[in-house]
């Protein structure tokens, strides 16, 4: 394995947005999967107990020898829309040296006729609410998929994979949507900004083209989200196409279909949320990301933000999931550290391109993708990113 040699500028942390705001400093930007507090839509339809995700996440059991199953949070299961919880958070965080958190944002009608956010007040009641949270920049990743009835929970759904969740939208829906994010998020002095934009990422095109027809009618959506972050006061937006991942381009039509993105809608730049994808070998899995990154780097004229996973495991979601189903081989914090030294290498490499990279995730724990501290590596993966980041 190949153990690259970082050169990375220092990390200035203040109490504002600017912190990464410049290209001069390093966005070490952590997701945040908002599942684990009482929701009154999941509480009907998924996690009927009230504690959100932690629900599934406790029923957890090792599948084969050596499988961390539950995982156990070293905090606890705490509440994620709970402000003290995220207090911490935000000093963890910030100690470590990730200093943004970008949120999963959910917007979906329900079988009922509900029509409106999901899983918003971890957001909303935990982290705006978080006495400290002006010192931690973060931002929205709209995800925007589909939701089977038995994704999340199939002890309770077993074998039904009718639609439960629909993230379809109306112009009606988008002009909502649009106002509660110039409101409530992009007018903080801590919202996340590129080139002084508000970064606004975006999980699936393919279901904006679902909803309105074409690719054409999207771009007419977001030009519209950018002219309202206009009136508002703000440059324009940055607008993110961000994907599951784990596919390299192996057709030209593959290609040709991302390099649309920018010709078509107009976007900034890419991302991926799982750059690796699914192996139970993590060095794979890691390779695989490089390669994908490589692959978007020399085909795409767009930047690229890097991605780092720490791993996979949602046996607790599915009960016939095994062994090949999850990352179970070398995987450990300091396994993670040598991609994540080569993500900043790539970063360092990219002086025209913004200084940012991304860990999946701050807090996945039903997917065992995680650098919150748990009882089988403590602090190790925190740990591990912040001697990356000493180590210039």
């Amino acid at each position: 394995m190949k153990f690259w040699k970082v050169i990375l500028m220092s990390l200035f942390v203040t109490g504002c947005s600017c912190v990464c705001n410049e290209q001069d400093d390093l966005i070490v930007a952590a997701y945040v999967w908002p599942s684990c507090h009482d929701d009154s839509l999941a509480r009907k339809w998924i996690w009927p107990e009230g504690i959100g995700e932690w629900e599934v996440i406790k029923q957890g059991d090792p599948r084969f020898p050596g499988h961390y199953q539950p995982r156990q949070p070293l905090f606890g299961y705490e509440m994620d829309n709970d402000p003290v919880v995220v207090e911490k958070w935000i000093n963890t965080a910030l100690e470590y040296g990730v200093n943004t958190f970008i949120y999963d944002w959910y917007w979906y009608k329900d079988p009922d006729g509900y029509n409106g956010e999901y899983l918003e007040s971890a957001l909303n009641d935990g982290f705006l609410k978080a006495p400290s949270n002006r010192k931690m920049n973060f931002c929205i990743m709209w995800a925007n998929h589909d939701v089977r009835y038995n994704y999340w929970n199939c002890r309770i759904w077993k074998d039904n994979r009718d639609r439960l969740f629909n993230p379809d939208v109306t112009w009606d829906d988008i002009k909502v949507i649009t106002d509660k994010w110039v409101d409530n998020y992009f007018s903080k002095d801590n919202y996340l900004r590129i080139d002084g934009k508000p970064v606004l990422m975006i999980f699936s095109f393919s279901n904006l083209v679902r909803s309105f027809g074409s690719m054409a009618e999207v771009r007419k959506v977001l030009d519209y989200i950018r002219a309202e972050a206009k009136k508002a006061g703000h440059e324009d937006l940055y607008i993110v196409h961000t994907e599951g991942g784990g596919h390299t381009l192996d057709t030209e039509t593959q290609i040709a279909h991302l390099r649309n993105f920018k010709d078509s809608l107009g976007i900034d730049a890419h991302a991926m949320y799982n750059m690796g994808g699914f192996d139970s070998d993590y060095i794979r899995h890691c390779e695989n990301a490089l390669e994908i990154r490589r692959q978007w780097d020399e085909e795409l004229d767009l930047p690229v933000f890097p991605c780092v996973s720490i791993g996979w495991d949602d046996t607790p979601r599915y009960p016939h999931k095994n062994q090949e189903h999850c990352t179970v081989y070398h995987n450990t914090p300091y396994v993670f550290s040598t991609y994540l030294k080569d993500a900043l290498d790539y970063v360092e490499a990219h002086e025209d391109q913004p200084r940012i990279l991304t860990i999946n995730a701050w807090n996945e724990w039903i997917e065992g993708s995680y650098l919150l501290p748990d009882r089988l590596n403590g602090y190790g993966y925190l740990e591990a990113v912040r001697t990356v980041l000493k180590n210039k």
